[in-house]
């Protein structure tokens, strides 16, 4: 089955870009928008509309793959792409990349998706955001070609057994950090509530704000919590807690904090995201893997998520190898091809580093739904809700997208199953339908 076409139209992301530079140098908030100028290059305003480019590959039978180019909400910091205009970049998706791919065999997933990460335009790859759109439409457009469902065209790819449960979410509460947290663990969510700390304001002047309100996660999961409920938490620091600290990592005081930490979080246990930002992928190597021997040799378990500076294949790499996460985010759009966060998440087989299949709350709903087969196909220790910040549409998206095809792969063995036995042939079933399809 050919690749006959290929659309590009802009539309929205499912919340906004901001300037993570200027927030955490001190921009106040200003109702929903932030007050000052931003600093980081590409940004007109602090606070501003997300934009998606959403892309159709038409095969020759007529049927549609589609994908979402979006970039993540803190464009341009921690060695990220620039910030993604959608408009900017539609003339390349339906220029180059479909001179590209035009006439390609639709079920070739694999060598389609590579063939756009090592396209060059004047020298320079694609923006992350077109490598990442583009690949969810070929990856769909497989799946139709094939009959079969995209977790299954990944797992062909990647050579990995689909996971045969739902791949535990993690819900993202936004600033809202106290109701959403309560609508999570009336849900049952097994990971939460991620909280946004990204201010010295949030932290407190001493860390006791964050201190409070894990302590208050504690209480609200005991109370609303059904029985057996046994969520990890897991907060985003935004490095704020090395603003406070400062290195060494390993020193008693750090240790101390992290401590405090984790007995406010009991009887769960708790992981910390992006605890410092050390400038650079080589120093924040360092500081992560200094901060995390420190709270092994003092018995301290609070597992430390990577994050900023861990953007690429080849950064999650470099942190697996140096050991300096507990877990590794891999943060789907700035991977490019989605093909690509699911060899992240393979390459931390083996280690005693674990991947969370990341991303940001500035996708779109066809882009969630794409990283959920990732998730299922490589069985990665968690996914995110995603997008938007209000927590209950993404979290809907993303558990119901893996629900539903575990429930159409088992009905598929079924059949299987009984063909063998009665030797009947059987159709295969017709391309994958969701949503946004």
């Amino acid at each position: 089955m050919e690749i006959e076409t290929i659309d590009a139209t802009t539309g929205y992301a499912g919340f906004f870009a901001d300037d993570q530079r200027a927030i955490k140098r001190g921009a106040k908030r200003d109702g929903f928008v932030y007050e000052g100028e931003p600093v980081t290059d590409g940004f007109e305003a602090i606070r501003q509309a997300g934009e998606a480019l959403l892309v159709d590959v038409e095969l020759a039978d007529g049927t549609v793959g589609r994908g979402d180019c979006a970039a993540v909400q803190y464009s341009g910091a921690g060695g990220r792409d620039p910030l993604f205009r959608a408009e900017e970049y539609a003339p390349v998706v339906t220029g180059p990349v479909a001179d590209a791919l035009r006439g390609s065999d639709a079920r070739g997933f694999l060598e389609n998706a590579e063939a756009i990460e090592h396209l060059r335009i004047d020298g320079e790859k694609l923006h992350t955001a077109i490598r990442y759109g583009v690949s969810q439409a070929l990856l769909a457009a497989a799946a139709r070609a094939e009959g079969t469902t995209r977790t299954d065209v990944l797992a062909d790819a990647l050579e990995t057994e689909p996971a045969s449960d739902p791949v535990p979410v993690f819900g993202q509460s936004g600033d809202d950090r106290y109701a959403n947290a309560e609508k999570m663990i009336v849900k049952g969510v097994p990971v939460l509530p991620h909280a946004l700390i990204n201010s010295a304001e949030k932290l407190g002047p001493d860390g006791e704000g964050l201190l409070e309100y894990v302590a208050w996660l504690a209480e609200r999961a005991l109370e609303l919590g059904s029985e057996g409920y046994e969520p990890r938490f897991h907060v985003d620091v935004y490095g704020t807690i090395g603003d406070l600290f400062g290195p060494p990592y390993d020193r008693a005081e750090v240790v101390d904090y992290f401590y405090a930490i984790e007995e406010a979080a009991a009887p769960f246990s708790i992981q910390i995201e992006g605890p410092m930002d050390a400038g650079s992928r080589e120093t924040q190597i360092e500081a992560m893997a200094e901060l995390r021997d420190g709270l092994r040799d003092a018995g301290v378990d609070v597992p430390i998520v990577a994050d900023e500076w861990c953007n690429t294949l080849a950064d999650v790499q470099a942190f697996v190898d140096a050991g300096a996460a507990d877990l590794v985010q891999v943060k789907t759009p700035d991977l490019g091809g989605i093909h690509r966060s699911g060899r992240a998440v393979r390459y931390c087989e083996g280690t005693d580093t674990e991947a969370y299949l990341g991303g940001t709350c500035n996708e779109t709903a066809t882009s969630a739904r794409a990283c959920a087969h990732v998730a299922l196909a490589t069985d990665a220790a968690q996914t995110l809700a995603k997008p938007g910040m209000g927590f209950d549409e993404g979290y809907m998206l993303v558990e119901n997208e893996m629900r539903r095809t575990i429930a159409r792969r088992e009905r598929a063995a079924e059949r299987t199953s009984t063909d063998a036995e009665t030797g009947a042939g059987s159709d295969s079933e017709s391309g994958e339908v969701s949503a946004d399809d």
